[in-house]
């Protein structure tokens, strides 16, 4: 096992995209606790001036290889990735904060996540704790699975649903939300069966739900890291997924499967992205006044419990979570390892964050 115990860190916090909505807010909000964050990235007005309007020093590398060169250079006690492109940029990354230093990330698909919690046993063996998926998305359906577990044997199926409520800024998409909605396409849908994933038609099992608040909301099946994450919680044989971002009109889930195998051609894939990344969106408030976590759980013996997570904005309940999970390790309450946020600091981090749980 490596010495850890020589390696000297700084208190700082290092924010990957902090110029971006949630590495803006993530910043002001561990700021107001008293830590110490530091915008890392390109020389870029935007980095500077979110900078310059907290009074922060910068930390100024281009690329994901740049950036863990300062990482492994300078030690920062935590890595907050907020910069996308999870697949190819969050190993690299989680490496260089080893030994001792301690990653985060808001990765929410079934590439990224599973190389991330691979990392398990040697980020252990160094003394680092590793925290991907730190969103919304993520645990408000994997904290109230947890939850509904406790003191439980092995269910038999487990149902989860997110439904974000989000507040659309007036901007453009940018490449990062694009990539991730083509990649979706091209991916297909999931579940658990059996104990094992498998492939499913993107837009499946679709929902028609009535929230604890009275309002109703449309949700279908896709592949993102809430699946693997019910999945680890439970190790229940069967599971499945929905989101209200899944599309649910039965037109368009008819032409997915032909927009998904041209989505799949490199070429298409990039004209696809740069395409959907220029689409300028429009200021609008959300469309519900709350988000939702939801889970449906049956066990062999016919028990059903149900449980809800009830945040507000699904944007600022993310900033909140990572925030949250970013604090806790700078304070070292992260015990070694890879993991889920609710696995790697328990349930309830989800109220610490600001979200309620229903359970019944």
């Amino acid at each position: 096992m490596p010495d850890i115990t020589h390696h000297t860190r700084s208190d700082e916090v290092w924010i990957l995209g902090a110029s971006g909505r949630i590495g803006s807010d993530v910043t002001t909000r561990l700021l107001a606790r008293g830590l110490r964050p530091v915008p890392v990235g390109r020389d870029s007005d935007r980095l500077r001036k979110t900078a310059a309007d907290l009074g922060l020093r910068t930390v100024i590398a281009d690329g994901t290889d740049a950036i863990a060169v300062e990482i492994t250079r300078q030690r920062p006690a935590v890595v907050f990735n907020a910069i996308g492109n999870y697949a190819d940029t969050a190993t690299t990354l989680a490496r260089a904060c080893m030994p001792g230093g301690h990653y985060l990330d808001l990765a929410p698909d079934l590439t990224a996540v599973p190389r991330l919690l691979d990392l398990h046993e040697e980020a252990t063996a160094h003394g680092s704790t590793m925290v991907t998926a730190s969103g919304f998305g993520c645990l408000a359906t994997e904290a109230v699975v947890v939850k509904l577990c406790e003191n439980r044997p092995t269910p038999a199926t487990v149902r989860i649903d997110a439904l974000s409520s989000v507040a659309t800024e007036e901007g453009v998409m940018g490449a990062g939300f694009a990539a991730s909605i083509v990649d979706s396409m091209t991916t297909g849908g999931r579940r658990y069966e059996n104990g094992r994933m498998v492939t499913a038609r993107l837009g499946a099992d679709p929902q028609h739900l009535t929230l604890p608040d009275g309002q109703k909301v449309k949700s279908a099946g896709a592949p993102t890291a809430e699946l693997l994450a019910a999945h680890r919680a439970s190790n229940a044989p069967s599971i499945t997924f929905t989101t209200a971002l899944a599309p649910t009109s039965p037109v368009v889930r008819a032409v997915l499967p032909l927009a998904a195998r041209l989505m799949a051609i490199p070429a298409l894939r990039r004209f696809a992205v740069r395409r959907l990344a220029g689409v300028k969106l429009k200021a609008s408030p959300r469309p519900r006044r709350h988000s939702w976590g939801h889970a449906v759980i049956i066990w062999p013996d016919g028990t059903r419990r149900e449980g809800w997570l009830r945040a507000d904005d699904g944007m600022d309940y993310t900033a909140a979570v990572a925030t949250e999970v970013a604090t806790r390790l700078a304070k070292g309450e992260g015990r070694p390892g890879a993991f889920t946020p609710a696995a790697a600091l328990g349930p309830d981090i989800a109220i610490a964050a600001g979200g309620t749980f229903l359970l019944d």
